[in-house]
Order: C-alpha cells, then sequence, then structure tokens
C-alpha cells in the first residue's frame, strides 16, 4: 500500500471514504496480527503508513462535517 495523499482524499466522497477506512481498519488489523506474530520490522512500517492515512481520512472528514 503506497501513502495516498490529502489532496487525492478530498476529491473522493463522503461514503467513498468511509469505505476507504473500513478497508484500512481490516488492513491494519491483518497487520497488527503480522507484527505481533513475526516482529518483522517492515511490517511495523506498513502499519504506521496505515494507521497515517486512517488519521488522514478522519481528519478530511471531520472537516467536511460528516456525520457518523
Amino acid at each position: 500500500m503506497s501513502e495516498i495523499k490529502a489532496r487525492e482524499l478530498r476529491s473522493l466522497s463522503d461514503s467513498a471514504l468511509r469505505t476507504k477506512l473500513g478497508e484500512l481498519e481490516l488492513e491494519l488489523s491483518i497487520e497488527r496480527r503480522k507484527v505481533a506474530s513475526t516482529g518483522v520490522a517492515s511490517k511495523v512500517i506498513k502499519a504506521r503508513e496505515i494507521r497515517r492515512t486512517i488519521a488522514r481520512i478522519n481528519t478530511i472528514l471531520n472537516e467536511k462535517g460528516a456525520k457518523s
């Protein structure tokens, strides 16, 4: 997964952002299990990128004033 820029995320609709958020949360839980079982540093970096992207999406949703 590559880093998604905020500029790209702002062009998406609220429903598309929520869908992407759900996908990323699922991917993050999978990565956390991989890190816990193996402890490989590269997976830690990937998990960090996913967390940051989730934070970006939540920030953009709050800026748009989207309701949960």
